[in-house]
């Protein structure tokens, strides 16, 4: 017999996959470069809806903008896998598993345990996202870009931003995992 997923967490689920597609749209212009709040989203649907439905939350995300709904920054398709930044779409998906999993670990868990669990997702973002950017530039499109410009690129301008992304996590999160699971218990 197939096991449903109950509505609250289907909901919970779809919400974060919209969350995620409104994060990619929000794009904050700074000196260096412009920043979404995707990885925002992706760190609060592990943090609130733990390992398997945050992982689902992404990979609904990832699924919709391959079948071509326009999702991702930058549109979407099945083309896409062929876009540089499309390794740090794909790592979403573990990247939501891992924080959900990490804050999963204990009944409350504090804001410490939030932002160590972000910076373990981030983790898997860029050992994801940086090979698979590289791998496009270099082989797919026939550029050099040597391993300081993929470190820069496509992590070190972005540091800054993802620190404070992890710190409103933790924030938000501690404040609302408690509501979160009484909803998921009822």
């Amino acid at each position: 017999m197939k096991q449903r997923i109950p509505a609250r967490e289907l909901v919970l689920t779809a919400l974060f996959a919209a969350l995620t597609t409104v994060g990619a749209y929000l794009r904050i212009p700074t000196p260096w470069s412009a920043f979404t709040l995707q990885v925002f989203f992706v760190f609060l649907a592990g943090a609130l809806l733990g390992p398997k439905y945050g992982m689902l939350s992404q990979l609904v995300y990832v699924a919709l903008g391959l079948i071509g709904i326009p999702v991702f920054t930058g549109g979407g398709g099945p083309a896409y896998v062929l876009q540089p930044t499309f390794g740090f779409l794909l790592s979403y998906i573990p990247s939501a598993a891992l924080v959900g999993w990490l804050c999963s670990r204990t009944e409350a868990p504090g804001f410490g345990r939030i932002v160590l669990s972000c910076l373990a997702g981030l983790g898997v973002i860029y050992l994801i996202g940086l090979p698979y950017m590289a791998l496009i530039v270099n082989l797919y499109l026939g550029r050099e870009m040597r391993l300081w410009d993929v470190l820069w690129g496509g992590m070190i301008i972005f540091l800054p931003y993802d620190a404070v992304k992890i710190l409103l996590t933790g924030i938000l999160a501690k404040a609302l995992i408690p509501t979160i699971r009484k909803m998921q218990t009822r």
